[in-house]
């Protein structure tokens, strides 16, 4: 399952190529803003039209066409173990959870409280048991670190917890170099890490049309070090982007054109997805809302505008504005996680453990949203229609008024033509009563508290005690390892 089935479009194609178009026209027009003198000075010399004084960069045509057409269509995000390698531009939909919140859901006292490193762990540990989570995103700020060691601490402890893909945002250079140096410890050296990279960085454009240098800077580290990079433009519809949705995916798909072409300057041929994060206010009382019908819409459109340059796309989506794991979260997070799978993203990010517009996470969330996507992937495998589906010799078989339960075809097809859910209810009421009426959420918190028991109660990473101790030795900042 999971084959992508690309049947929601919501844009025509000559819609496709009017947003391109007047995106084209803001980088050549009005151009990015990148207020780093090194920087500038690279891309001048590569061709770029730069104005010092107001920090510009525009991009002509033919020079625009060139570079993007150096980014590569496909390349692999890579697991430690290989079972979870994550081929991007064939045609299969990824989803992750989300990341870099600042607080939890204690479903215990009903609370929030602040994120702590042990989180990291935790949530790692949850997605290495989640099927159809396919990859880790770093999920939390870890108030328990200092600043200038978060994502070496970070990446450290969901390393240890997960053998599948890990992505993570980064603020600055300092911290992707030592994640970098982390990672070539853990494969071995760096030249086994270039080969197959199990860790990705995701940076940020500024909306609207401005790169800061610490993200230009991360572009180029990334680059030039052979680490997949998502260069992820976040406009906001109504405040950094205009109110209409073809206003905002043509100013969020000139940033992303602008920091692949930047990308491919640094070093052609980079490993860059294309990064989608449009989302919207709720301008009568200007309340974030990336839980909104329009957000799954536009990341769907975003992944129509990325693949008219067959750029590996990162989507967003199954987000939502609920403070709880309730029916809003599951009617927001089901419709958008749908949208975009369905306009076949390579890489749909958010999509698990969050709530309160993006703003926190819930253990037993990433149980049900494990779920949900599950069905989406469902979805997506379609109706197999062949000789042995259209079932006519066992029609014949049972002839009118027969059955079909003790048939060898019903137990040879049972488990790959249905989804068979874990956590939804699926009983008559009496025995519901008799089981004390359990809830989707109550099976949630008992799997979560299952998968973490198990996994705390071993007292041994995934990394193991020997690579551990040279991890301690070589980085004596990363905490609780």
């Amino acid at each position: 399952m999971g084959m992508s089935l690309p049947v929601f479009k919501p844009l025509t194609p000559t819609d496709v190529r009017r947003i391109d178009r007047t995106s084209r026209q803001i980088l050549e027009r009005i151009g990015i803003r990148i207020k780093d003198a090194a920087i500038l000075d690279k891309l001048k010399k590569a061709g770029a039209q730069v104005d010092l004084h107001n920090q510009r960069v525009r991009f002509k045509e033919k020079w625009l066409d060139e570079l993007l057409s150096r980014a590569p269509s496909k390349f692999t995000l890579y697991s430690r173990d290989e079972k979870h390698d994550l081929p991007l531009g064939e045609g299969e939909v990824h989803f992750a959870n989300g990341g870099r919140v600042f607080r939890i859901l204690d479903i215990a006292t009903g609370g929030y409280r602040l994120t702590m490193l042990r989180d990291v762990a935790r949530t790692a540990m949850l997605v290495n048991h989640m099927e159809h989570i396919r990859f880790y995103v770093i999920a939390c700020q870890a108030h328990d670190v200092e600043p200038q060691y978060y994502h070496l601490n970070d990446f450290c402890n969901a390393f240890n917890n997960t053998t599948k893909h890990v992505m993570g945002g980064c603020d600055n250079l300092e911290g992707v170099r030592q994640v970098w140096e982390l990672a070539s410890l853990i494969a071995g050296d760096e030249e086994r890490l270039r080969e197959k990279p199990f860790f990705s960085v995701i940076t940020n454009p500024v909306s609207p049309l401005t790169i800061e240098p610490n993200a230009a800077n991360i572009l180029s580290f990334c680059a030039t070090h052979g680490i997949p990079v998502t260069c992820a433009s976040a406009p906001i519809a109504g405040a950094t982007s205009p109110a209409t949705l073809a206003g905002t995916l043509a100013q969020m798909h000139a940033e992303v054109l602008a920091g692949v072409a930047i990308t491919q300057v640094f070093s052609p041929g980079a490993k860059l997805l294309y990064g989608a994060v449009p989302t919207t206010m709720d301008l009568r009382n200007m309340d974030f809302a990336m839980g909104s019908t329009e957000m799954g819409m536009m990341g769907a459109a975003a992944v129509q505008l990325a693949k008219l340059y067959h750029l590996p796309t990162r989507a967003s989506a199954g987000v939502t504005e609920a403070k709880r794991p309730d029916i809003q979260a599951g009617v927001e997070k089901s419709f958008s996680n749908l949208m975009v799978a369905m306009a076949g993203a390579d890489c749909i990010l958010l999509a698990a453990g969050m709530l309160d517009s993006g703003n926190s996470i819930s253990y037993e969330q990433y149980a049900i949203d494990n779920e949900i996507i599950g069905m989406v992937y469902r979805v997506l495998s379609g109706i197999k229609v062949n000789k042995g589906t259209l079932s006519l010799d066992v029609i014949e078989q049972a002839g009118p008024g027969g059955n079909y339960v003790i048939k060898e075809h019903t137990v040879e097809h049972m488990m790959e033509e249905f989804f068979y859910p874990s956590l939804s209810v699926r009983c008559n009421f009496d025995i519901w009563e008799e089981r004390g009426h359990p809830t989707m959420l109550s099976r949630a918190n008992d799997l979560v508290h299952n998968i973490l028991t198990e996994c705390e109660e071993s007292e041994e990473g995934l990394l193991g005690p020997h690579l551990l101790l040279e991890i301690r030795k070589a980085f004596p900042e990363i905490k609780n390892i």
